[in-house]
């Protein structure tokens, strides 16, 4: 078993007590986020435990836990979002400048191959041009460079619930010839630097730029990290038609990550995130 910890809200950021508590426990409590009152009880043990996924935008403050982590006997990886975008779209994730010392402090502390570089989402506005992203993906590539061994981008998806925070920055959906004019670039830019350019949950076929498909939650990096023989990959159902991720198991809740990201889905309100987070008791079996 695969643990996402978590697509629903960034654990290393804020909830990292919470979690390294959940592994000393042995088990933890989700709630089914559309079924509240269906409860599942997720047995954390080491031995059924293949890996752990952890996706992120800041893990300073989740670096000095690993220490813990690694004692219990846990495999992991990092899922790292890291934009070069400022407090306009994401007003509560901090200095990159600072962000990105933290990627290399991560790198240098439990390898390059575990630490995969997120691109993501891509968003095309007037002033986010794609020859802005361009410049800012070939010097964010020229930092990271060393320190990781893939990248992962996508484009913006249309999410309902995010359409009345996005129409303040007047973005466009941008369509297959833009998508591939700036990954055409972006591929370049990354063998450059020494790393794989792969997408997340999109339809259009990069192949020819040398571009795969994504697996964020991948069984082959799970085997290689664990050295366990992992089955053949099966895609999760759950997820979106284009998203290749194998079955894994999410821990996280939505409405509790307070960095504000104007484009995420996994926050219908600043308010109940900012309460959750004010509220958070690590002791509890269940996150918020």
């Amino acid at each position: 078993m695969i643990i996402s910890a978590s697509r629903r809200t960034d654990i290393p950021a804020f909830y990292g007590d919470w979690l390294v508590n959940r592994l000393q426990a042995g088990e933890v409590l989700v709630r089914n986020p559309m079924q509240p009152k269906q409860v599942s009880r997720i047995i954390l043990s080491p031995e059924g435990v293949d890996a752990l996924v952890f996706w992120t935008k800041n893990p300073e403050n989740f670096l000095s836990r690993l220490p813990e982590i690694d004692s219990l006997g846990y495999s992991y990886y990092f899922l790292f979002t890291l934009t070069p975008y400022d407090a306009v779209l994401e007003p509560g994730v901090g200095d990159k400048r600072i962000i990105i010392d933290v990627f290399k402090r991560l790198s240098r502390l439990i390898g390059r191959e575990k630490v995969v570089w997120r691109y993501d989402p891509v968003i095309l506005t007037d002033v986010y041009t794609p020859a802005w992203h361009t410049a800012s993906f070939h010097r964010l590539a020229e930092k990271l460079s060393g320190y990781t061994e893939r990248c992962i981008i996508s484009f913006f998806d249309d999410y309902r619930k995010v359409r009345s925070r996005m129409r303040q920055i007047h973005h466009t959906i941008p369509d297959q010839v833009v998508m591939g004019e700036i990954a055409e670039k972006f591929a370049g830019i990354a063998e450059r630097n020494g790393m794989a350019l792969c997408t997340c949950s999109q339809d259009i076929d990069l192949s020819h730029y040398g571009i795969t498909h994504s697996r964020c939650v991948d069984s082959n990096l799970v085997g290689l990290i664990s050295g366990r023989k992992m089955p053949g990959p099966k895609k999760d159902s759950r997820q979106r038609q284009a998203c290749g991720c194998v079955e894994s198991r999410d821990i996280g809740s939505y409405n509790t990550c307070s960095q504000g990201c104007l484009y995420c889905y996994a926050v219908s309100s600043q308010a109940k995130a900012c309460s959750a987070l004010a509220n958070f008791n690590p002791d509890t079996p269940f996150l918020c």
